[in-house]
């Protein structure tokens, strides 16, 4: 008279044919915040990564760059390697790996050293 079926117990009894959805229903909130974590964080990042590399790799003759220490100074020598020459004060250069420029001020045009006479 009192008593009631159990209806969690009968959907169990049912059969295990949900179990495979019941595991993708669960596992979708994980990657769903995956998901947005690499839109928001890790996209962006590789994207300034690439805009940083394709700068270091444009750097020529005559720009002015700023190192990652905040000294100041123009590129008196580039070649396709990892060193530079900076001046950083008039008669005062010294080499640096491209990786240490943190950011390019002005961008010139090289001087071109075989000028006709």
């Amino acid at each position: 008279m009192f008593v009631t079926p159990a209806f969690a117990q009968a959907a169990g009894a049912a059969g295990s044919t949900g179990g495979i959805t019941d595991i993708l229903v669960q596992l979708m909130p994980i990657l769903l915040l995956v998901v947005i974590f690499w839109f928001l964080i890790f996209r962006p990042q590789q994207k300034r990564l690439k805009a940083q590399q394709a700068m270091l790799s444009a750097i020529r003759r005559g720009d002015t760059v700023v190192t990652t220490g905040g000294i100041v100074g123009k590129v008196t020598k580039a070649v396709d390697g990892e060193d530079l020459e900076v001046e950083i004060a008039t008669g005062v250069k010294v080499k640096l790996v491209r990786g240490m420029i943190s950011d390019v001020r002005s961008k010139a045009e090289p001087v071109n050293d075989n000028k006709p006479a």
